[in-house]
């Protein structure tokens, strides 16, 4: 075969960034996205993007350093910290070449970039375009896709990697529009698809949120790195979860009980309490709820309205816009109900700082979908959006370097052939079956046990019920029947396809979360309600058998600088 060129799967920040990069290196690429790029999750970031920036008077001693020990810290020690100082020493690089490109990030008096603060810095590092980051990067960085003629396989869903013994050969993927199916022939391929929120009920994920990339390298024999670490967002809108971004603390909005105390205070020592790491307001806020101190329905309030009007039309309107459109409140006047909701998945493909995967050569990840691991136990507000656009970039280079060193592979053109063959019976096999379980109600099981026995606090024993609820459900699934059979934009059979990878991914969430004895970050369990660095100072890595269950195995954390210390915010 003459060169495949490289496939990048997902059209969101990580995924746009990595394309960019393989394109100025002169190398052939595509995406391949099932949604419209700018339909991505990443537009749906709000609040910012993290970099040492120095911009804000009152950070004006900050240094990729100081970030790097702050996400660092704020991980709870699990991230590996070569891999960090990487992103914050290239964070202000890539910022500048987001301006550059013409990102319109709000702006100080003077015309540099406004940054405000977030949790885990305590101080403005956070740069951002009022309460819309994520859109304006999106749409920024798709306009340089099209600029450069950047080929997109749109409505596309990726079933499967195609593989050698030796390495990835491409992928198969689904036509949404169609149902047609399609071999896609790649020198690499490049995981961007994103996290798997919709795993669990009351998320703040969009509804293409459903981990499909790490269930299929996970199939594919690569393993899942730390997937018990689950971040909930502290403040989640009541009734949608939709995202009420830190930028909302950021600005000086409190958390108030329904006695109208900022509760936050009985908490942590810190002058803005609001603003410590996620993990630590999220228990917070579940524990008030827990203690009687919430609303009747689970919730407390985000109070903005000591702000005043300008501030809140000037730096969060899409806040007011989302409060006022779906839950009928006017945030300048009233108190926002919110409740933590799921948001990040620490864990992810488990990568090299280089975002190339040590398990099988060609496949590279990028973004939620990887695990570089930046955040460790617990993703500081901010580097999210930071990842993307750092470690797309090194992606999409890593890629165009290994490929520069590839050879003629007699066998790639089989494997192809092979897999293409063999996802063709399943999609077959799943639209003739004429089962009795129901996909969807399957589906809403999985969410109901998820966020009610893998949630903000765990225990054994609900961890135990959760892992037997998730393999019943993988039980029932392979009795499923699609109430619809046709092939064009056949979403019950796309959603069906997707969520045999959720259950998968479910069990390595349930798995991990037992197995780890410890609290760490977002992990936390009451009935080891401490850290314990002797025992459990290491990665978790999840390996899926030939009868699809999960094994275990572990690594070790990469600590080059920063000894681990107790929290003490």
């Amino acid at each position: 075969m003459a060169s495949s060129g490289i496939l990048v799967v997902g059209g969101g920040l990580a995924g746009l960034r990595a394309a960019i990069a393989c394109h100025d290196q002169g190398a052939s690429v595509r995406v391949l996205t099932k949604v419209y790029a700018i339909r991505s999750h990443s537009g749906a970031a709000q609040g910012g993007v993290n970099a040492a920036l120095r911009n804000h008077p009152e950070g004006a001693d900050d240094s990729p350093e100081r970030h790097a020990f702050d996400t660092i810290k704020g991980s709870d020690y699990l991230a590996d910290q070569d891999a960090v100082q990487t992103m914050t020493h290239e964070a202000p690089l890539r910022i500048r070449e987001l301006e550059a490109w013409g990102c319109p990030f709000s702006r100080f008096e003077d015309g540099r970039i406004a940054q405000r603060p977030f949790g885990g810095a305590g101080f403005p590092r956070t740069c951002y375009a009022t309460d819309r980051t994520g859109h304006v990067m999106l749409h920024t960085l798709y306009e340089q896709c099209v600029k450069r003629g950047i080929e997109f396989v749109n409505e596309w869903q990726l079933l499967a990697l195609a593989r050698t013994p030796e390495r990835v050969v491409g992928a198969v993927a689904l036509s949404r529009l169609t149902g047609a199916l399609r071999a896609l022939p790649a020198d690499a391929v490049i995981l961007c698809t994103g996290g798997y929120g919709r795993i669990y009920g009351r998320s703040t994920n969009a509804i293409i949120n459903t981990g499909s990339g790490m269930g299929i390298a996970y199939r594919s024999g690569v393993p899942l790195e730390d997937m018990e670490f689950v971040q909930f967002h502290p403040t989640s809108l009541v009734g949608t979860n939709l995202l009420m971004t830190e930028g909302c603390r950021g600005e000086g909005g409190y958390l108030r009980n329904k006695r109208g105390d900022r509760f936050m205070y009985d908490y942590v020592g810190m002058e803005r309490p609001e603003l410590a790491p996620r993990d630590i307001v999220a228990r917070a806020i579940e524990h008030e709820i827990t203690e009687g101190r919430g609303f009747d329905g689970g919730y407390v309030h985000l109070d903005l309205t000591h702000l005043g009007e300008e501030q809140i039309k000037s730096r969060l309107p899409g806040i007011r816009e989302l409060c006022l459109q779906f839950a009928g409140i006017d945030p300048i006047k009233q108190p926002i109900p919110i409740q933590p909701g799921q948001h990040y998945s620490m864990g992810g493909i488990d990568v090299d700082p280089d975002c190339s995967c040590p398990y099988l050569p060609g496949l590279y990840a990028a973004g939620e979908a990887a695990c570089i691991s930046v955040h460790g136990a617990n993703r500081l507000g901010g580097n999210s959006l930071l990842e993307t656009i750092v470690f797309g970039k090194i992606a999409g280079d890593s890629a165009v370097e290994y490929c520069a060193g590839l050879g003629h592979d007699p066998s790639a053109l089989r494997a192809l052939t092979d897999e293409l063959d063999w996802q063709g019976r399943r999609v077959d096999n799943m639209l003739s079956a004429s089962g009795e379980q129901n996909a969807g109600r399957i589906r809403l099981h999985l969410k109901q046990i998820m966020i009610e026995k893998v949630g903000v606090f765990r225990d054994e024993p609900a961890l135990k019920e959760a892992l037997l609820g998730i393999r019943v459900l993988r039980s029932r699934f392979n009795d499923i029947r699609l109430t619809y059979r046709g092939l064009k934009y056949n979403l019950d059979l796309c959603r069906a396809l997707e969520l045999e990878h959720k259950l998968e991914l479910a069990e390595t969430i349930a798995l991990g979360a037992l197995h780890r004895a410890e609290s760490r970050g977002g992990h936390h369990r009451v009935d080891y309600p401490e850290r314990d660095d002797d025992q459990w100072l290491r990665h978790t890595l999840a390996w899926r058998e030939e009868d699809g269950s999960a094994r275990l195995d572990s690594k070790p954390v990469t600590i080059t600088r920063y000894q681990p210390e107790a929290r003490t915010y």
